[in-house]
């Protein structure tokens, strides 16, 4: 097994910082470029991504592009006629159809964001490449080294499966190990759930604090049940997410899990500036996740997700540095003044409770 060692890693939360080191390597490119994402913009950020990559495909380059149908929906025809022109290949995971499934059939989306440079960097974790999200906080990690191949082997096969209906195959969930990390990955499914069931395991394990950083907070029983087992046996659990999010009925949905929780002696913890987009796990100051899956119902069970699991040093304190720097822009959850929330929108949350598992 290949061992990840410093200087392999960085990690990036500003978005405008990854997006640069990002356009740097893929201009410094030489033989391929692979990119696979949930959203792809077509405004400044976009176009830029698009300019380069078009550039390196006139220069010869294999280019290839892979991006979620629904998520891509708004991407004009001609969007990337020109990279298409000098024979880059763009595709749109699993385009939505009229079928007997559609309702369940269309939230199975491919939620992951991976870029692949030369065989030799690579990157994965919580952006897509859109504007919109030039001042979140996010969880970006840049790689160098042997883990790069793998991740190019992840994306070959996401690329040949782009409009299959995939119910579940093994060579399509296998963990990739190290010797101090693995690659996670997720497709649709209700029992299987590789992440999800990861992350119960290492709740379970936690001996002295569990941190939750996520934009989407909607645990179910399994995972709530670990959450509170690990609280009631003297772990410090902390949740950081949004104190606004940029999915509005999720806002509404955090309080039907929020008094339950905290009187579990679970404590949240609101980012304030903006929205925080991250998404990570970290266990003791000893094992971190780092990925594409939010915390809630439909990544676990709908999407196509991948998640970096391990304990390598360096990452480890990247991700707490991450961490820290995120709570002092962060004020802590108060059940007082939520009590005192208007009765719509406790309606509200009544109301939504039954579409947690699409949102």
């Amino acid at each position: 097994m290949a061992q990840i060692t410093q200087p392999d890693f960085l990690l990036f939360d500003d978005p405008i910082k990854y997006y640069n080191a990002m356009l740097d390597d893929i201009l410094n490119a030489g033989k391929l470029i692979y990119i696979e994402t949930y959203k792809f913009g077509t405004h400044t950020i976009g176009i830029k991504f698009r300019d380069a990559l078009t550039r390196k495909a006139k220069e010869g380059l294999e280019v290839k592009v892979l991006i979620d149908s629904w998520g891509g929906s708004s991407i004009p025809d001609d969007f990337f006629k020109d990279l298409i022109k000098f024979g880059g290949e763009v595709r749109y995971f699993e385009k939505i159809k009229i079928n007997f499934d559609l309702f369940t059939r269309s939230h199975r989306r491919n939620h992951r964001k991976v870029l692949v440079i030369d065989d030799q960097i690579s990157y994965m974790g919580s952006s897509n490449i859109t504007e919109y999200n030039l001042i979140w906080r996010e969880s970006m990690l840049r790689m160098t080294g042997p883990i790069t191949l793998d991740f190019k082997k992840v994306f070959v096969q996401d690329f040949k499966i782009y409009n299959k209906y995939i119910r579940y195959k093994r060579s399509l969930t296998q963990t990739i190990r190290y010797k101090d990390s693995e690659i996670i990955r997720d497709v649709p499914s209700v029992t299987r759930q590789r992440i999800k069931k990861r992350y119960e395991r290492l709740i379970r394990s936690a001996i002295r604090e569990i941190v939750i950083e996520s934009p989407y907070f909607l645990p179910g029983f399994i995972l709530r049940k670990d959450l509170i087992a690990a609280a009631n046996r003297g772990v410090e659990v902390k949740v950081i997410i949004p104190k606004i999010s940029d999915v509005r009925m999720v806002n509404i949905l955090h309080g039907r899990y929020l008094e339950m929780l905290h009187n579990h002696n679970i404590k949240f913890l609101y980012f304030i500036p903006h929205n925080l987009h991250a998404k990570i796990l970290l266990i003791d100051n000893k094992i971190f996740s780092i990925g594409s899956p939010n915390f809630d119902y439909r990544s676990f069970r709908y999407m196509h997700e991948i998640a970096l699991v391990g304990t390598n040093p360096e990452i480890i304190r990247m991700v707490k540095d991450h961490i820290n720097e995120t709570m002092k822009y962060c004020e802590p959850f108060d059940y007082e003044t939520w009590k005192r929330r208007p009765a719509i929108q406790k309606f509200f949350e009544w109301l939504l409770l039954p579409l947690r598992h699409l949102l």
